[in-house]
């Protein structure tokens, strides 16, 4: 993780989340799909006033003291009971709706919830009436954490239930208004129209519901007794605006990084024209190139700080303009420069860096190799050795401060690549092997499946030893959970190769043409001359002798 004195801001204790509980009711909808029950919070709420939501509230010490009259099926644990139970007294007490069965086992009725008072204590009465809980009906769909720089939070697992047959939800007119049967997809397009406030987590939850055909799919999808997701979500600024992220998407890492506390001070817009500070000591600044092959552009970054001086990894293409930017930011004072390996967009902009810092800064990496292309050709001053440690240091109030990256030999993507390791930060700069937002090219001769699997498990082993965290890549944010992307992207890597191998045995005599419609039938035909590159380095893999 980042040294503390390396953050760009001072931290702050985010609130603790309360417990709380919440409960999707379900229907079929009469033309396909599902239907979800919601109702508005009051205008006058301490929480998401007038917004669109599901029934909820907080769980309180007679939930987790009634579990004697809720029915529990099996795999269901001592919390989970806990949370169903929460869920039915709010579905009741908000909406009058009962998921209760009676002594002989048939569903609780209309009339057993006009006979209850709904501002009296729940279970008491429901024990009178010979009620038992149906909290086995009750199943965990998500579990969400309000986001952390908000100043009243909740850890609420969001559960799904069928609605019972026979009962009309009525709003207690307190907290909860207007109950209504909605769609997903409807509501989440009025909501577009502004005719319908839903808040983030209620928006994610109605985009993930939106493919299911029915009640039964989505009781079924959550019977494993596990949230199908779950998300404590971040947030930044895009376009001056408070733009919120889920952990899948990709600028939850460089959110983590930039502000751990959740605090919204960092903005996401790509910036060609100014460093983007990732830490005190780390800036990115991203080259004016942009496309279908590098994203927003390519990442040049800046390691180090004015007490020692910086390091610049990959200074990108021969832009002028670039180029001077990444100069300046440096205040001139760069010490080395690094190409982490020696493609287009990547190490042109070396030579150009080191004369305008007056020829002082070595340019170090690897040469490129007989199998690259004419325009990746690239001879550094000094060629860099595996784990060989490339180290600043300054001297600072608190005493001597120091920025040590290490070099990881990681051919694959090229045959010269090399990713640093930030070892004082956990920070993995990892040029093209691992991208963000998409899967690095490898293209043969130069580009080695087997090469490019090895130096994962490589980058695996040195993130474990550091304890790294993040990678920040040649193209796109900053990822987190750095082991967590490794082994995804491996999975996927040996996944896709799985379908090549398929599409080569379903037509042993094929062409690479007929084999990437097979091999690449989930992706855009438009992105396929593209795939046909990678899939060769497949191709080639399990062709090789030993495979």
């Amino acid at each position: 993780m980042p040294r503390p004195s390396q953050l760009l801001h001072p931290q702050r204790d985010p609130a603790p989340p309360l417990p709380a509980a919440t409960v999707l009711l379900l229907r079929d909808a009469a033309e396909g799909g599902v239907e979800v029950l919601m109702t508005r919070r009051s205008l006058t709420a301490s929480f998401a006033p007038g917004a669109y939501v599901f029934p909820g509230g907080g769980i309180d010490a007679a939930d987790a003291a009634a579990h004697a009259r809720a029915a529990r099926r099996a795999g269901q644990g001592e919390q989970r009971l806990t949370q169903a139970i929460a869920a039915i007294r709010e579905s009741f007490e908000e909406l009058g709706v009962l998921l209760a069965r009676r002594a002989d086992g048939s569903p609780a009725t209309a009339g057993d919830v006009a006979a209850l008072d709904r501002h009296g204590p729940f279970v008491p009465q429901c024990a009178a009436r010979g009620l038992t809980l149906a909290a086995d009906e009750v199943y965990v769909l998500a579990h969400w954490t309000t986001d952390r720089d908000l100043p009243r939070r909740f850890d609420v697992p969001f559960l799904a239930a069928r609605m019972p047959e026979g009962q009309t939800p009525v709003a207690d007119e307190a907290e909860q208004f207007e109950p209504v049967w909605v769609r997903p997809a409807d509501a989440l397009a009025r909501h577009a129209a502004g005719q319908f406030f839903i808040i983030y987590p209620t928006i994610r939850t109605l985009e993930r519901l939106q493919p299911y055909a029915s009640v039964d799919a989505v009781l079924t999808a959550c019977a494993g007794e596990r949230p199908l997701w779950t998300s404590c979500p971040r947030a930044g600024l895009l376009a001056g605006e408070v733009a919120r992220y889920m952990e899948h998407e990709p600028p939850y890492g460089e959110l983590e990084l930039t502000s751990p506390d959740g605090q919204i001070v960092h903005a996401l817009d790509w910036q060609h024209e100014r460093p983007v500070p990732l830490l005190k000591n780390v800036m990115r600044l991203t080259a004016p190139n942009k496309g279908f092959m590098t994203g927003p552009g390519t990442n040049s970054y800046l390691v180090g700080d004015a007490r020692t001086g910086y390091i610049a990894i990959d200074p990108g293409p021969n832009d002028a303009g670039h180029v001077e930017r990444l100069w300046r930011a440096a205040g001139g004072d760069i010490r080395l420069i690094v190409c982490t390996h020696s493609h287009a967009d990547h190490s042109p902009g070396a030579k150009p860096l080191q004369a305008l810092c007056g020829g002082r800064p070595p340019i170090l990496g690897l040469p490129s190799q007989p199998t690259a292309r004419p325009a990746s050709h690239f001879i550094p001053d000094r060629a860099l050795q595996d784990q060989e440690l490339l180290a600043l240091a300054g001297q600072a109030p608190e005493g001597e401060i120091t920025h040590t990256l290490r070099v990881i030999h990681t051919p694959g993507h090229a045959a010269n690549h090399l990713c640093l390791l930030l070892e004082e930060d956990g920070l993995l700069f990892s040029g093209d092997h691992i991208l963000n937002g998409s899967t690095t090219v490898v293209d043969p001769p130069d580009g080695d499946m087997t090469a490019y699997l090895d130096s994962l498990d490589k980058l695996d082993a040195a993130c474990a030893a550091a304890c790294a965290r993040f990678i920040l890549p040649a193209h796109g944010h900053v990822l987190g959970s750095a082991r967590a992307v490794i082994a995804h992207l491996k999975a996927h890597r040996l996944a896709r190769e799985a379908k090549v191998r398929a599409a080569m045995q379903a037509a042993p005599g094929g062409s690479l043409d007929d084999w990437v419609a097979l091999a690449y039938d989930d992706t855009p035909p438009a992105v396929w001359p593209i795939a046909k590159r990678s899939m060769l380095a497949h191709v080639r893999r399990l062709q090789a002798p030993n495979s």
